[in-house]
């Protein structure tokens, strides 16, 4: 069996370990998202393929769910002793390595997708991680604010915590992009693919602004599980990135933002079970099932009930 997977940071990376528990013997292929991506101190910081990579190769930590696990900060306060910026972005000692490395790499001339590999060699995370381009992209937020500031969305997630109201979310570099190499082959060779319960502005989102992936993407069955429970994100501010697109916070809502054109298969939770039934979702197979990822056991559930979902569809 082979499984694509398009995926943002933490929810993604704890749903794929379902996945793994689920469908053992599966050819995984995991695109990650790149418009996180961001230069500090120098340095090229690719956090959501890092969390996935750390997750599945066991050096995570847990308790944060992004970041090195048993971390240390010495290299942290000697820039900020230096009153090197900026101080709202943490990297930890174990981490900064991973950077410095991928940095010089890039700088030799290396493609991000060649770095990805080299670094995937000793995390071993059992899939293959792809990012969604080689190419730069960067997903920025203009501002609700008297300046009508644009800022990176690190910047606006990390420092403001999306207090600061977005009137509008790009992926600035995506339409020149071009998916990364294995990126296409990866969807047109899958049995199905899948939408883990990633934020689906800013990291299904942005994977699918690469010019080619969402066609891509649309031509196969394609399952996803739903990051929005009971009218709330799971995890993080995913509410204000759908507010900034004018998409209603709810399972319904982010299925529909996907449209029938791309999705066949919705997984909600029990508390959204109406949605089973809603005439927005016509023409999907929505199915309720209990989607809090608790533990690995719960995780597994939930990758299971979407692979069968797809196999049902396919």
């Amino acid at each position: 069996m082979r499984i694509t997977v398009l995926a943002g940071g933490v929810g993604a990376a704890r749903f794929l370990r379902g996945v793994q528990a689920a469908a053992p013997g599966a050819q995984i292929t995991v695109i990650g998202n790149t418009g996180d991506d961001i230069t500090l101190f120098g340095l090229r910081v690719c956090p959501d393929l890092d969390t996935v990579m750390y997750t599945l190769g066991g050096g995570i930590s847990e308790e944060q769910g992004w970041g090195r696990a048993d971390e240390s900060f010495s290299i942290r306060d000697e820039l900020a002793a230096y009153g090197a910026g900026p101080s709202w972005f943490t990297l930890g000692d174990r981490d900064f390595a991973t950077h410095i490395l991928r940095t010089q790499l890039l700088a030799a001339g290396k493609p991000l997708s060649e770095v990805t590999r080299r670094l995937c060699e000793r995390w071993q995370p059992g899939v293959e991680l792809l990012p969604m381009s080689d190419d730069k992209v960067e997903t920025h937020v203009l501002l609700d604010d008297a300046e009508r500031s644009l800022v990176h969305f690190q910047e606006w997630w990390v420092r403001l915590h999306a207090a600061v109201p977005a009137l509008a979310i790009t992926a600035a570099g995506a339409q020149g992009a071009r998916p990364a190499p294995g990126v296409l082959e990866a969807i047109a060779d899958a049995d199905f693919v899948l939408f883990p319960p990633s934020n689906p502005v800013v990291s299904i989102g942005t994977i699918l602004s690469v010019p080619g992936i969402r066609d891509a993407a649309g031509a196969k069955t394609v399952v996803g599980v739903s990051p929005i429970i009971g009218g709330a994100p799971v995890r993080g501010m995913a509410d204000a990135c759908l507010a900034a697109i004018g998409v209603r916070t709810s399972a319904v809502g982010v299925a529909a933002h996907y449209g029938p054109d791309l999705l066949n298969g919705w997984l909600v939770d029990e508390q959204d079970k109406a949605a089973t039934d809603d005439p927005a979702l016509a023409g999907l197979q929505v199915r309720a099932l209990p989607l809090y990822m608790r533990d690995l056991a719960a995780t597994a559930a939930i990758a299971q009930a979407a692979i069968d979902l797809a196999r049902e569809l396919t």
